[in-house]
């Protein structure tokens, strides 16, 4: 054999045994479990009772507490937060199944961030319960500020006709049911669900704070002047920040029009999120409860753009107090299922 072939020779056994060593190295790294297969093969977290807020003000502990603070402090201080794409923040979850995070405002931003969630394989939501928690307001012939309300109706404020009041024989309503809409523009939520809710937070003590007090004294209606209290409504779900007695009547006219209960709490994303979750999963096992942080208009004594925009040290105050109510009054709920959780896993037992 020649020189030169001998040196092809070499080469080629070299590059041959050099691929050998190459293909059996991948077949062995096929074969080796590594940190991407473990959690993908790891079972999914057993979602008991997930809790969706919309904001947070700043950190999730330590500063002026947003929606979800003290629902953090109180079940994920510390937990390791998870990533899901599509969704606006990670979500939190405890050994006990609680989990949570925030899912931004408006109905397009939650329901996306919900739709994410519920569709990542991380979790398991085949038994899960849901609390859509959040502040609001309230009109004060219903509530007061620091109320906090378990909704029995969701209702879509958007769905319709709107035309200017100027443009409609005066006193008449300026809205009318688009066709098409009726499988999602409302939704009764479990009569016996929303009566556990009671049954277990009516009489959970409240905060309230001297500036609301104050305050609610600026109007002439019963029910604005009253002490935070716990009750039970129409939450209306609308992407605009309505204000003023036109727009109040209105929302309503919408609720009876639809044969809901009264209208008490004006909210932006419980029916947008409650139809992503109605859609996988069904609605026996969604709540929606909201702290009312203002009036949905202002006082006899200012006009509605006096109230849209107050000025300084005009405000309603008691902030602060409404979202430490949410979670007071949640939490209740929360705890009651997952410590009964062998009842509550088959269905909303009879309250």
């Amino acid at each position: 054999m020649s020189l030169l072939n001998s040196r092809r020779f070499s080469l080629g056994s070299r590059g041959l045994a050099l691929c050998g060593a190459v293909l059996l190295a991948t077949a062995c790294a096929s074969t080796s479990p590594t940190a991407d297969t473990r959690a993908a093969a790891a079972a999914p977290v057993k979602v008991k009772v997930f809790v969706a807020a919309m904001f947070e003000i700043g950190q999730n502990t330590g500063d002026r507490a947003g929606e979800f603070q003290h629902w953090y402090e109180r079940y994920w201080k510390g937990a390791t937060p998870v990533a899901v794409p599509g969704a606006l923040q990670p979500v939190y979850c405890n050994a006990d199944g609680v989990c949570g995070a925030v899912l931004g405002m408006g109905k397009v931003n939650s329901s996306s961030s919900m739709q994410a969630i519920l569709l990542n394989p991380k979790f398991d939501f085949s038994q899960a319960y849901y609390v859509i928690s959040g502040v609001a307001g309230t009109p004060p012939q219903r509530g007061t500020i620091g109320e906090v309300s378990w909704a029995t109706w969701l209702v879509d404020y958007d769905l319709g006709h709107r035309w200017a009041p100027e443009e409609n024989k005066p006193g008449e309503p300026t809205f009318m049911p688009r066709k098409g809409y009726e499988e999602y523009r409302r939704f009764k939520l479990n009569p016996d669900l929303v009566g556990w809710a009671m049954k277990l937070s009516a009489d959970t003590p409240l905060k309230d704070a001297e500036s609301a007090r104050k305050y609610r004294l600026r109007y002439p209606d019963a029910a604005a002047r009253r002490a935070p209290f716990v009750g039970t409504g129409t939450h209306m779900t609308g992407d605009t920040f309505f204000h003023g007695p036109g727009m109040s009547k209105q929302a309503q006219y919408i609720a009876r029009l639809y044969g809901a209960d009264d209208y008490v709490i004006t909210e932006m994303e419980a029916a947008a999120i409650t139809l992503v979750i109605k859609r996988t999963h069904g609605t026996d096992r969604v709540m929606s409860l909201r702290g009312a942080v203002n009036f949905d208009q202002g006082n006899p004594k200012e006009s509605t753009l006096q109230h849209l925009d107050p000025a300084p040290g005009e405000t309603a105050g008691g902030f602060a107090e409404t979202v430490e109510n949410i979670a007071l009054v949640g939490t209740r709920v929360v705890d009651h299922i997952v410590k009964n959780w062998p009842t509550w896993s088959a269905g909303v037992p009879k309250p």
